[in-house]
């Protein structure tokens, strides 16, 4: 978010807090959906327990009054003790029936915590790379994440606000019968202290805002300085005191500001809430007045102030809880726009599916690409095409457009310019599901899932979690059966140290689980992005004798730096400056003596 958009939001608080409400609506909708019994109950017993209260206070008047008799000299009433007994009655069941409120808001904080928790991370994942590009985004993805479940004090405010103001309309009522002067003696008491929580309200939210970007840096600066993957070089560069001091840097500006506003907050604050007190005891002093003056009984006297105590404490919650709920649905802002977004790479609502078997294959059609927010072009004009059965290797120098060329056949992004086609036909016109799961790749940056190493190879097909010999199968191809057969554990065996029992792996032995995962998909596209970068020339060696057995018939597309391996491919393709420059096997493209015969040499002289 820039400063300016920041600055807008401080020139017009109230109307950003009135704005705000209607993220309230959405958020009833997903506690609705996360819950509706649950709710429905709560909101029955709120309104019981919200009018118990003058129950008690009526019942308590007639109480009194007797006694009163009775100090006169008078016989005490014949329903004393009935009343007694209903005033124990009811107090005992408004403690029940609170006792019942809590009950269900633990119910419905878990069940909204989890529903909301799964719903972010549904929208998370139906979002494109096209969006994980924009710094901005991860700002309010991570302000989605906190917002997702720390917005259950919005959910438990929104049913004391139903509680809150049965309770204030009942005692204001029985007030304005009295006299109107009271109702009005306590809202002019209450309405400045509300004015300025709202006000503080809104400057906690705006500070907040500024604060997400400095909060991430400190959560990236703690995961850095503490981590395991970091911890040997913060050792060997001295880098402790630099992590350290930048985090102590941003806490510290932090911290000055919140205690600026705490301070702003302490004195602003206790000033009006004087005033609230000065019209609470200006109605109690009224009724003191008309009391000693004759109008009215003990037993109304008695009433009355409790109905003042009543309503000026539920008044000032009312405001207090309406205050909190518009502040915390400013913090919801970001909650609702994150589950407003919607990708710009997505299937038409008729996508074709998936041809088997392809006839054709691919065809890169005059594509230029340029990643979002940047001007330069990493593909231009590029034209290639990849047949069924063809294994094809690309290779150029880092920031060609190698990797870029997978992510398009693959549609996590679209092109900027020109066509991607599918059996003649553009690859927007298929369904995304089923172009993916047609389609096994690993990427040089696969992710170490800390799970089993079951579950590790199983997420290359998620519907093989429970087929242990397709599992075996697509180890032994990888050759990462290798890798469990030492594992204590076996397949069942917990990879990584975040979890207890955990065991890591090396850089080549997670390579052969990650490899196994794209065997197991028996796709019709394989995808191999730097696929052996970490492993020895031998393993390597026995990778690829196993690849081209294994992509037999199937399109195959081939990443790699390594020249031994890149001259098994059936054609090979080189990238310089977003263009394919020179095509065709080993044997040709070594005879013509261009770019790739003299990266092959340059190479091949590393090992004389």
């Amino acid at each position: 978010m820039s400063d300016s958009s920041n600055h807008v939001k401080m020139e017009s608080p109230w109307l950003d807090r009135l704005r705000s409400l209607r993220n309230v609506p959405p958020v009833l909708r997903i506690l609705w959906d996360s819950g509706a019994v649950v709710v429905t109950w709560g909101i029955v017993l709120r309104i019981f327990v919200a009018v118990l209260p003058f129950g008690v206070a009526k019942v308590a008047q007639f109480i009194i009054n007797n006694i009163a008799q009775v100090l006169r000299g008078e016989p005490l009433g014949h329903n004393f003790w009935t009343l007694v007994a209903i005033e124990v009655g009811l107090n005992v069941l408004m403690g029940l029936l609170t006792r019942g409120i809590d009950y269900s808001d633990a119910l419905l904080a878990n069940r909204y915590t989890q529903h909301v928790s799964v719903r972010v991370m549904e929208q998370a994942a139906r979002l494109d790379l096209t969006t994980y590009e924009d710094p901005v985004f991860y700002d309010r993805l991570e302000r989605a994440r906190v917002q997702a479940t720390d917005r259950l004090g919005m959910i438990q405010q929104m049913g004391r606000l139903i509680q809150q103001v049965i309770t204030t309309l009942v005692f204001s009522a029985a007030l304005a019968w009295a006299s109107p002067w009271l109702v009005l003696l306590l809202a002019i008491g209450v309405l400045p202290s509300f004015l300025g929580e709202t006000h503080y309200a809104f400057l906690g939210y705006a500070k907040n805002f500024r604060q997400t970007p400095a909060k991430r840096q400190m959560d990236y600066l703690r995961q850095v300085a503490g981590s395991r993957e970091g911890a040997k070089e913060v050792k060997l560069f001295g880098l402790n005191k630099f992590f350290t001091g930048r985090f102590k840097s941003l806490a510290d500006q932090i911290y000055r500001e919140d205690v600026t506003l705490s301070r702003s907050k302490l004195i602003v604050g206790g000033l009006l809430g004087v005033i609230g007190t000065l019209g609470y005891y200006g109605a109690y002093i009224y009724v003191i007045w008309r009391t000693l003056h004759g109008a009215y009984d003990i037993g109304q006297f008695t009433f009355l102030t409790t109905a003042i105590q009543q309503a000026s404490s539920n008044l000032q919650q009312v405001f207090s809880t309406a205050s909190g709920i518009a502040d915390q649905a400013l913090f919801l802002t970001d909650l609702i726009a994150f589950f407003e977004m919607e990708p710009t790479v997505h299937s038409k609502p008729d996508g074709l599916r998936m041809p088997s078997p392809v006839s054709r294959g691919f065809e890169f059609r005059n594509v230029s690409f340029a990643y979002p927010g940047t001007e330069r072009r990493v593909l231009k004009d590029f034209n290639l095409t990849l047949a069924p059965g063809e294994r094809i290797a690309l290779i150029g120098e880092n920031g060609q457009g190698k990797t870029t060329v997978v992510k398009l056949i693959t549609r996590l992004y679209d092109p900027t310019e020109g066509q991607i086609l599918l059996e003649g036909v553009d690859l927007r016109e298929y369904s995304l599901e089923e172009l993916h799961s047609h389609i096994g790749v690993i990427f040089q940056d696969f992710v170490r899932f800390e799970m089993t190493a079951r579950e590790n190879i199983a997420v290359g097909q998620i519907e093989q979690m429970q087929n242990q010999t397709g599992i075996e199968v697509a180890a032994h191809k990888s050759l990462a059966d290798t890798v469990v057969d030492h594992l204590a554990g076996g397949y069942d065996q917990m990879l990584g140290r975040r979890f207890e029992g955990g065991v890591e792996l090396s850089g080549g032995e997670w390579q052969k689980i990650a490899l196994a995962r794209a065997y197991l998909r028996d796709a019709d596209l394989l995808i191999l992005d730097e696929p052996t970068a970490a492993l020895d020339a031998r393993s390597e060696l026995e990778v690829f004798e196993r690849f081209a057995e294994l992509t037999e018939g199937k399109m195959a597309l081939l990443i790699s730096h390594r020249f031994s391996t890149v001259k098994m491919a059936d054609r090979i393709v080189v990238l310089s400056g977003g263009r394919l420059i020179e095509e065709g096997n080993h044997q040709q493209l070594m005879s013509k003596g261009g770019v790739y015969a003299g990266m092959f040499e340059m190479q091949a002289a590393s090992y004389r």
